[in-house]
């Protein structure tokens, strides 16, 4: 069912559905703003625009009618299907900041393509500190998105980055700005923790700097038969430096109504920044908002390592970081290669897998021997690893099984950041036990060990090492 058709059933326009969080004075309900969203040929009907407490569609004309919440600082509109995402320098516009007008119109232009099929990256955790952090981040990170996203072929794509994108050190935004712009493609951005104002107040003011760059902390947007949402899970709790991951009843009492409007058989994509299904103390709230849908993946950061979660029958993947570990080497804490996750829509169907920069698609498991007192032992890495996958490996040619997944520490996280003085930049950087490890045994004799790893999409990933 399409969005048009579904809203029509619903019985959700403009002039019926009005969304509120909380009741205003007599006198504040009797200020609306009022505006258009439109195409170079005519308005739009249906499209959704917000001030993050109310909800409202336009009518068959394109006009719309909201009355803003006085603690309100944007509007935005939920770019349908169908239209191009509205930027400047490749950074998400679809947002006016509130101020003394009464009216904002909104103008989007339609595709030249089917959006049903296209791509998107996930960003995590550039977390740029200072400028020796900028240079690799731009002689690194962003060429390598870019070569990517050349040999897509025409494919519409975008980005999300889900926080931390600087590491406290705000004047950096500029520099994480020119990255989006290098890149090429539309770029949207969520709130993490080094994101943050401190000392501003409470979690309420704690956004400001962010803001000011990118607009809203949470919004919606759609391409083909997708639904994103972008939420702020950090909650800033006062005092010194320290947080939580909470999403709050503002964003929860919004999103309610947001997900009203969307079809249940939609492929709904939650993007944050705080692991929900492990760090986040309210995370029933989110899922009993999910629930009616049976397609839902959630995209976070924030941990540094990489690793898969089903939980509620929702896919979270939780993303390797573009820093690595803190841009002082080239895995994180659990062996995931520096990089970012790579999604392909077609209809409601996704598909993924993990970039590692620097590296073709293909390299998606590395593999370390060890000499033990009388056998010897390969540890594999599989950085994207989930329980639909299957490890197989051989020894001189010969078919030996699957190996043990074990969880452990990877092998080269050891050398390069075990010790009081490892790594040189950033010792503070160490390495983290993880469960897509996968261990087999072998005789000295053997010269040729292969492991071959099977993605759940039936790609096979090949890593041979003499013995």
């Amino acid at each position: 069912m399409n969005r048009r058709s579904f809203i029509k059933k619903s019985g959700l326009f403009a002039g019926t559905l009005f969304i509120s969080l909380k009741s205003y004075p007599f006198d504040r309900r009797e200020k609306k703003i009022t505006g258009r969203v439109y195409s170079p040929k005519s308005g739009l009907r249906d499209v959704v625009v917000s001030d993050g407490y109310s909800v409202v569609v336009t009518d068959k004309n394109g006009y719309y009618s909201i009355e803003p919440n006085e603690n309100a600082r944007f509007l935005w509109v939920s770019t349908p299907a169908g239209y191009e995402f509205n930027t400047e320098s490749n950074l998400a516009r679809h947002y006016e900041g509130l101020g003394s007008r009464n009216q904002y119109d909104f103008q989007l232009k339609p595709l030249s393509v089917d959006d049903s099929r296209h791509n998107f990256i996930i960003w995590a955790d550039p977390q740029v500190k200072d400028k020796s952090d900028v240079a690799q981040m731009m002689e690194t990170a962003v060429p390598d998105v870019k070569k990517l996203v050349g040999g897509m072929g025409g494919t519409l794509v975008h980005g999300i980055g889900v926080g931390d994108l600087v590491w406290d050190n705000h004047a950096l935004f500029a520099d994480y700005e020119r990255a989006v712009a290098d890149m090429g493609i539309p770029f949207f951005q969520a709130l993490g923790n080094h994101d943050q104002d401190y000392r501003r107040g409470g979690d309420e003011t704690s956004d400001v700097t962010f803001s000011e760059h990118f607009g809203p902390t949470y919004y919606s947007f759609n391409r083909g038969k997708a639904h994103y949402v972008v939420l702020d899970d950090v909650r800033y709790l006062g005092e010194g430096r320290k947080y939580d991951g909470f999403v709050n009843q503002q964003q929860l009492d919004w999103l309610k109504k947001d997900l009203q409007l969307i079809p249940r058989d939609n492929l709904v994509i939650i993007c944050l920044h705080i692991p929900v299904c492990s760090q986040v103390k309210n995370n029933g709230d989110l899922y009993a908002l999910l629930k009616p849908f049976k397609n839902v993946h959630i995209m976070s950061g924030h941990t540094h390592y990489n690793i898969n979660n089903i939980q509620n029958d929702i896919f979270e993947h939780n993303h390797g970081t573009v820093c690595g570990a803190w841009w002082t080497g080239p895995v994180c804490g659990d062996g995931t290669p520096r990089g970012y996750g790579v999604y392909e829509v077609n209809g409601t169907d996704l598909k993924w897998y993990y970039k590692a920069t620097g590296r073709e698609k293909e390299y998606q498991l590395s593999v370390d021997i060890e000499t033990l007192n009388n056998q010897k032992r390969f540890i594999a890495n599989v950085w994207n690893w989930d329980p639909q996958w299957k490890v197989e490996w051989w020894a001189d040619d010969k078919y030996m099984g699957e190996p043990e997944n074990i969880k452990g520490f990877d092998p080269l996280t050891i050398r390069l950041y075990k010790g009081d003085n490892l790594p040189a930049k950033r010792p503070f950087a160490e390495p983290h036990k993880t469960d897509h490890l996968f261990v087999g045994h072998f005789a000295p004799s053997v010269k040729k060990v292969k492991v071959v790893a099977t993605d759940r999409f039936g790609q096979k990933f090949t890593a041979e090492l003499n013995g």
